[in-house]
């Protein structure tokens, strides 16, 4: 099994800056996708960013620009960077690493990080 394990959350400030760590253990694979999801309250879960482990990435819409997602493959461990950050971005983090299972994905995931923007 594959143990994800968030850390770095927390309250910070309306255009401020916070960045999530996961270190992943168990059964990792080096080619599993690699991802943050978030969950805001009374909302579905949404992806805010992805990378793969050519270094390919991929971001939300409402994040692109202010987040940056990135990985060390050495340590297990995939990072996002959060800088100016909005109200509008509180919620629980999740890590998530994607694998394929039978040519279908799984998918593993943390026990979530709370970030919370506000004054």
């Amino acid at each position: 099994q594959v143990q994800l394990v968030e850390s770095g959350g927390g309250l910070v400030q309306p255009e401020g800056s916070l960045r999530l760590s996961c270190a992943a253990s168990g059964n990792i694979f080096s080619s599993d996708v690699m991802g943050w999801y978030r969950q805001a309250p009374g909302k579905q879960r949404e992806l805010v960013a992805a990378i793969t482990d050519g270094g390919r990435t991929n971001y939300a819409d409402s994040v692109k620009g202010r987040f940056t997602i990135s990985r060390d493959n050495a340590k297990n461990t995939v990072y996002l960077q959060m800088n100016n950050l909005k109200p509008e971005d509180t919620a629980v983090y999740y890590c998530c690493h994607r694998r394929l299972f039978l040519s279908e994905f799984r998918y593993y995931w943390g026990q979530g990080t709370q970030v919370t923007v506000s004054s």
